[in-house]
């Protein structure tokens, strides 16, 4: 597969330049190129291109948009035409041009140079007002519903991903990990039903369990700008029904000089620890004419923390819902990200130009958990059981120390060009190359168990229960004694190692034709594009267990530290050292068993093949902006799966079980905009899209967790029959503009689904090599036949430009989001066949106040989401998994002294919100965890 980048890589420039000689030849006698036109740039007073920016020509009233690097072409125009360009934050201007007959005319259109005339343009200077001026134009000016983020206003909130970026869009809500945003959420629908890109390029998820891309191994300052699209065009993928993320990074024509920038800092976290964050960019642009373009991103954090964490694992238990298991987790966990970001780009003329960038992110998750285990399952429950109440006898404390790794990259490089003809056609392509990788070189871990002990449980206060060994006596006192302190008390149980590879490549290739033209006597763009996409997916776990006498380490006490623990004001005693512990993995490591042989079946390879094609039609009919197409994709699908079994005689059999598949899928688009005046907009559209199914999923594995001596058993059942699901969207809306810059607007939208898919998860009894394992844990993803989602989002930004002397530099950022979903299943678990759809909460919302004057800028910002679904159980709705609804509220400020450096501040999580897991009812919590809050402090240059 690479030996076919390379061969592309090499012909790619030489195609591109056997183009751009090429003869300007019209492709056929019924679509008439239009041949006479305008390319140009719009720029603001300082030269920084504005996208966005809206060019008409005055006698015709033909309409393009400026992209994001402020250019444009504007074609069916010759002789001398007056245009008028419009950009909100901005006094309008305009342009007298002399267009040459038969071929395109360069020019440059300055804004914000000249006399103000009109009041309401007047807009003060600065960061926060320049990032929402450059986003409100692109949104209101593009052809469908987008939200657009810039470097500048990501660089005002304390987010340090990309994730946690998108969590201030509307319709964006995050899930988190340890406090920091991994996934998101948009529009209420699962993380995988968003497709993410950088620079075009479709990024592959690092995570084999699912299609959506971990977010946070890419850091947010490497970032120029991010363009949500919630509702697609045909000439872009359809695998994003909620919508497509794309991330752009930064271009050395942005600048179109020397320039340096970055940022440095450090902080204060208030569960341990601190972080360090530094980035750095460096472009120019050089030659005669400045055609060649050199730039250079880095970027690099480490973030120290220790949350805090208890989990209980819920059951019912006859006439009651008790606690089979309590989990105290005592982190110390490092996590540190590095990118690194790389552009060249060659433009000899304003009609051609080739490219090569490169992304490169790196996030490593190095942690220590030292954990003590109530396992009130290992004893018999006794009578008198309430559902906040339990005793068992015979039951065991476990104590614990595992060491774990994981490593995520994401690699992305693209090499590209763009020509554009005399006659006004616009042809580009590229190949690409994409690679996400997530490995784990050890989950090792070290356990001891305690002799046979009688526990016990209140928890009527939920989120603090008390816990009681013997008869009556609290566990956790105002210090670490009792049962759970005295070493003698444990032995050795056994170690584990497991380690994961997965890596995903794709590589693709991708090419367009756009063609103005006069069609049926009306300017019509046509543009038509394919796109052949392959990916390999290869996954290998591995997992080993010692329980024997020969790995024995010695006794608890031999490998205790100096240092207690302590979570939510438990006291857990004096924890493992962990260089005497990781000394110890490392040497049994080589000694245990083999492999253990039923963790083959966790491995699986794949191979997915899209064939895509679209042509789309794009015209005015007024004041309506029209685009309707078909795209179509094919998707070739491979993959396979060893399997492991005993037969009769005890022997060990081997195998590999193989699916095929082979699906082609249509998508009809209509995507309509209407200017009922310069500042109010309305949309609607019509569309279709898919999303596949994980990788990990569809393939025909069966991964078993067997302990033959606790008899407990879980398995994770693949289904090659597994269906895509596909959606059919309605999208309408309507947007008023301020001139003073601002917005409010409202969009509505409604998600027909088919083929939903989702886990199950249920119990059944299984036999296995003659043992029987009772209520073993199951699970296996299917279709639901049909669902929907539908929402309304209402969205209001403005700055209170209007008010007098100081007050003018306030302004606020305020959305809200409602959703409703469900899905209906083909048949009923625990009497009941209609459920919420996991993942979606029924509102989301961000407030923020901001303030700007004379380079000082400040913004508190709120978000919060409610409640969400995040497994279904099969059997009982009272353990169906929810995440509670989480709210955070932050703070930034910083001061530009003018000279190009700059001060800043960012408090983060004031609220010190927990997240929060429950089964069925808050009462019944599964995890409660907490993070605290962070102050970060540092310095931002310019040059």
């Amino acid at each position: 597969m690479k030996i076919r980048l390379l061969v592309g890589a090499a012909l790619l420039p030489l195609t591109f330049a056997m183009a751009a000689q090429a003869a300007d030849v019209a492709p056929s006698a019924v679509i008439e190129p239009a041949g006479d036109g305008v390319i140009g740039r719009v720029v603001n007073a300082d030269g920084a291109p504005l996208p966005g920016a809206e060019i008409v020509e005055r006698g015709t009233g033909r309409r393009v948009v400026s992209n994001t690097q402020g250019e444009f072409i504007l074609n069916g125009v010759s002789g001398q035409i007056e245009l008028d360009v419009r950009y909100i934050g901005l006094p309008s201007a305009s342009q007298t041009v002399v267009a040459t007959p038969g071929r395109l005319t360069a020019i440059t259109v300055t804004m914000g140079g000249g006399d103000v005339t009109t009041v309401a343009d007047v807009v003060v200077t600065g960061v926060i007002t320049d990032s929402v001026a450059r986003s409100l134009n692109q949104q209101k000016n593009a052809d469908g519903t987008i939200n657009v983020l810039s470097a500048d206003a990501i660089g005002r909130y304390p987010d340090p991903n990309v994730a946690e970026s998108l969590q201030r869009v509307p319709g964006i809500a995050i899930q988190r990990d340890q406090g920091e945003g991994r996934y998101i959420n948009v529009r209420g629908a699962p993380s995988a039903f968003t497709a993410v890109s950088v620079d075009g390029v479709a990024v592959p998820a690092v995570d084999p369990g699912t299609r959506a891309v971990d977010l946070d191994t890419l850091p947010s300052d490497i970032v120029s700008n991010i363009e949500v699209s919630k509702t697609l065009l045909p000439s872009q993928d359809a695998d994003s029904i909620a919508g497509a993320v794309n991330i752009r990074t930064r271009s050395p024509f942005d600048t179109r000089r020397l320039a340096f920038s970055g940022y440095a800092g450090g902080s204060y976290n208030d569960y341990g620890g601190n972080d360090t964050r530094a980035a750095a960019t460096v472009s120019n642009v050089f030659g005669e004419n400045q055609t060649f373009g050199a730039l250079l991103s880095l970027s690099y954090s480490e973030t120290n923390r220790r949350p805090e964490n208890i989990e209980n694992a819920w059951v019912e238990g006859g006439s009651s819902y008790v606690i089979e298991e309590t989990l105290f987790k005592q982190y110390e966990t490092q996590r540190t990200r590095q990118a690194l970001t790389g552009a060249l780009e060659w433009r000899p003329t304003d009609q051609t130009r080739l490219y090569v960038r490169g992304s490169y992110a790196d996030f490593e998750d190095n942690e220590y958990r030292n954990t003590l285990i109530l396992g009130y399952a290992d004893g018999a429950l006794q009578a008198g059981a309430t559902d906040t109440t339990a005793t068992y006898t015979g039951a065991r404390i476990y104590r614990g120390l595992r060491h774990r790794t994981q490593n995520n990259q994401i690699t992305t490089l693209v090499l590209g060009g763009e020509h554009t003809f005399d006659n006004g056609m616009i042809w580009d392509a590229d190949l690409s190359w994409a690679d996400s990788e997530q490995t784990y070189p050890h989950r090792d871990e070290l356990v001891y168990r305690s002799t046979p002990t009688t526990l016990s449980y209140d928890t009527r206060d939920h989120y603090a229960p008390t816990y009681f060994y013997a008869a009556g006596n609290p566990i956790f006192g105002d210090t670490a004694t009792g049962f759970f302190a005295t070493p003698g008390n444990f032995s050795f149980r056994e170690n584990t190692f497991r380690s994961n590879t997965t890596q995903q490549e794709d590589v693709a290739f991708r090419t367009n034709l756009e063609i103005p033209s006069q069609f049926a006597g009306r300017e019509v763009d046509w543009k038509f594009g394919l796109k052949y996409a392959t990916r390999d997916v290869d996954a290998d776990e591995e997992r080993q267990r010692d329980r024997a006498s020969s790995a024995n380490p010695g006794t608890l006490a031999s490998l205790w530290g100096d240092t207690q623990g302590r979570n939510f004001g438990y006291q857990l005693g004096t924890q493992y050292d962990k260089g005497l512990v990781d000394a110890y993995l490392a040497a049994a490591k080589g000694s245990s068993p083999r492999r253990m042989p039923d963790s083959l079946t966790a491995d699986y390879t794949a191979q997915e093949d899209i064939l895509a094609g679209y042509g789309q039609a794009r015209f005015d009919v007024g004041a309506t902006n029209i685009t309707v197409g078909l795209r179509v994709e094919q998707t070739k699908f491979d993959g396979s799966a060893p399997t492991y079994s005993i037969d009769e005689d005890e022997n060990e059999v081997y195998a590999t079980a193989n699916v095929s598949r082979d699906d082609t899928d249509f998508f009809p688009n209509l995507t309509v905009r209407h200017a009922f005046n310069d500042n109010l907009i309305g949309r609607f559209a019509l569309t279709r899209s898919i999303s596949r199914p994980e990788f990990n999923q569809i393939v025909p594995r069966r991964v078993e967790e067997v302990d033959g001596t606790e008899l407990s058993a879980s398995f994770e059942v693949g289904n090659p029959d597994l269906q895509p699901t596909l959606s059919n969207n309605v999208d309408f809306g309507l947007e008023y503009y301020f001139a003073s810059l601002g917005v409010v607007s409202a969009n509505a939208f409604y998600k027909d689904l088919t083929d939903y898919r989702y886990v199950l998860n249920y119990q059944q009894d299984v036999t296995i090599g003659g043992v029987t394992y009772v209520d073993a844990d199951f699970s296996t993803p299917i279709n639901a036949p049909e669902g929907h989602l539908m929402g309304l989002e209402l969205n209001w930004q403005q700055k209170f430009g209007f008010l007098p002397g100081w007050m003018s530099g306030f302004g606020v950022f305020a959305n809200f989001t409602v959703t409703d979903a469900e899905i209906k299943t083909g048949q009923n678990y625990g009497g009941r066949n209609t459920f919420d759809l996991p993942g979606q909460s029924e509102t989301n919302y961000n407030a923020a106040l901001f303030y700007e004057m004379a380079g000082f800028s400040a913004r508190l910002s709120y978000t919060k989401r409610s409640d969400y679904l995040e497994e279904i159980n099969a059997d009982n709705a009272d353990l169906d998994l929810y995440v509670e609804g989480r709210e955070q509220l932050d703070f930034t400020a910083s001061y530009d002294f003018g000279n190009g450096f700059e001060v800043f501040g960012e408090a983060k999580n004031l609220t010190d919100s927990a997240g929060v897991k429950y089964y069925g009812s808050r009462e019944r919590t599964y995890e409660y965890e907490k993070f605290g809050y962070n102050a970060f402090v540092g310095v931002r240059f310019k040059y």
